[in-house]
């Protein structure tokens, strides 16, 4: 469908009258009106929206409009989070929140580019769309659906029954086993996260910390297992003699001299290898692909 220029849109167009004597054209469709041209039109129509009294029908002409031939700042917006996995006409619906906001709030005095003013607002939209719905952890979608069923079937057993269910009600009303209305218990936790500066208050009276105080102290060696991991494929990359003298150093923790009269060269060399050989990991570990 082919879009409509401003003169397609002002010659063609029957005038329609607003409250104050003044006319604008009546467009058809809106939405086949160019991005470009709908920035001149778009001038033209808030400087008329400023001039009506909010609620009349000349007032909601022109603001739909308004909106209608906006509509492909919220398409393009949108085309940007189209990698999330949401529906993109989900996403078109949240941003035409935002362009509504946009439209509400844009002063034609402050002379800046309705499309200037608009962006943020739509892009805001989205994000805070994803923010609120959004999963803090990746949980699969058939958890996903999963958590969203035992909310139900918590909330219907909860009212009939006065009390909190137990798994085994909820899995017959579910028709789940229990290990999988488990699952789903876990998976709810995953929805939404809590910040470690979240206040919270103890047993003792008058008396409130942060959650992270109630946790435990963080294990340094926990940092190693991802060395760890890293390391591993720059370690199978290495010849078996270098593997070996990796192994003698620091596994078997063996000195050099006892390295050197075990692999049959002078601990001079023994260090120089072992130099070579840390250097290499280590621009591995810190410029992947290097090594």
């Amino acid at each position: 469908m082919a879009a409509v220029t401003v003169a397609q849109a002002t010659a063609t167009a029957q005038e329609t009258v607003t409250t104050d004597g003044a006319a604008l054209p009546l467009i058809e469709d809106p939405t086949r009106v160019s991005p470009q041209d709908a920035r001149e039109l778009s001038r033209q129509f808030f400087d008329r929206l400023v001039m009506l009294q909010e609620g009349t029908e000349a007032y909601q002409y022109v603001r739909n409009t308004l909106i209608e031939m906006n509509l492909s700042l919220v398409r393009y917006a949108a085309s940007r989070f189209r990698a999330r996995g949401d529906s993109l006409e989900d996403i078109v619906q949240v941003g035409t929140i935002g362009l509504i906001k946009a439209i509400d709030r844009f002063e034609v005095s402050r002379e800046v580019e309705f499309t200037t003013f608009a962006v943020p607002y739509i892009v805001g939209e989205i994000k805070r769309f994803f923010r609120d719905t959004s999963w803090a952890v990746h949980v699969p979608r058939r958890l996903q659906e999963a958590r969203a069923e035992l909310a139900k079937a918590t909330e219907e057993l909860s009212s009939r029954l006065g009390r909190t269910p137990t798994t085994r009600e909820l899995s017959q009303l579910m028709s789940l086993s229990e290990e999988e209305v488990i699952e789903a218990r876990k998976a709810a936790n995953c929805y939404q996260s809590a910040s470690l500066d979240a206040a919270v208050t103890p047993d003792s009276e008058n008396s409130e910390s942060v959650l992270a105080a109630f946790l435990g102290e963080e294990d340094p060696s926990l940092e190693l297992v991802e060395d760890f991991h890293s390391l591993a494929p720059l370690i199978a990359e290495l010849g078996d003699r270098e593997r070996r003298i990796i192994h003698l150093r620091f596994v078997e923790e063996l000195t050099q001299a006892q390295i050197a009269d075990r692999i049959g060269v002078s601990q001079m060399h023994v260090s120089r290898l072992i130099s070579r050989i840390i250097k290499q990991l280590r621009v591995g570990l810190l410029e992947p692909g290097v090594a």
